[in-house]
């Protein structure tokens, strides 16, 4: 008698599991790819289970993917430029992971986490000393997502013709840092 294997159950859907996957195909196929139904066949469910998790269907997932990458929590540096620099790197290396979302962190107003974050790094800098640390976190995260946005244009990441991206580039890093440099330099003042 020839017994067959036991069937795995299923992984449970969960918001986490479906972030994760929308986010590959983003990453992979690019953010106009990225369908429900695509979702669903990635996460080998019916696309209307994504709807339980996420009601407010795809807007809800736009939103969860730009808070995903925007949402960026550091502990306090013992300076405030030591700060701002532990959040800005942060941010960048979150934003750099997920290419296929950036134009969602561009776009999208902070909400939820994200919301949080900024009035998080908002506290930790004016606590450090800094004055009208809100108008620096704008400046900061601004100064983030165009480093970012240059990086992965210059990347080949969107370019049909390029079958290699470049994810890292020692260059973009010595720009990055030099900008953040004069830009903490700036704020000082």
């Amino acid at each position: 008698m020839i017994t067959m294997p036991a069937k795995r159950p299923p992984v449970p859907l969960s918001r986490e599991r479906i972030i994760e996957a929308a986010l590959h195909i983003a990453d992979s196929q690019g953010l106009r790819r990225l369908t429900m139904r695509r979702l669903g066949d990635a996460l080998e469910v019916e696309a209307m289970a994504i709807y339980h998790h996420l009601p407010r269907g795809k807007e809800a997932l736009m939103d969860a993917l730009a808070e995903h990458v925007t949402a960026v929590h550091v502990e306090p540096g013992p300076t405030w430029q030591e700060t701002a620099r532990a959040w800005c790197r942060a941010g960048r290396e979150l934003l750099r992971e997920h290419p296929g979302v950036l134009a969602l962190a561009l776009t999208k107003p902070p909400k939820g986490a994200t919301a949080l974050a900024i009035r998080e790094q908002t506290e930790q800098l004016a606590e450090a000393g800094l004055g009208n640390a809100a108008e620096a976190v704008r400046a900061l995260r601004a100064f983030v997502f165009g480093s970012v946005a240059v990086e992965v244009q210059q990347s080949g990441w969107a370019d049909p013709e390029v079958d290699q991206w470049v994810r890292r580039d020692a260059r973009a890093d010595m720009d990055f840092e030099r900008g953040l440099d004069a830009l903490l330099k700036g704020l000082q003042t």
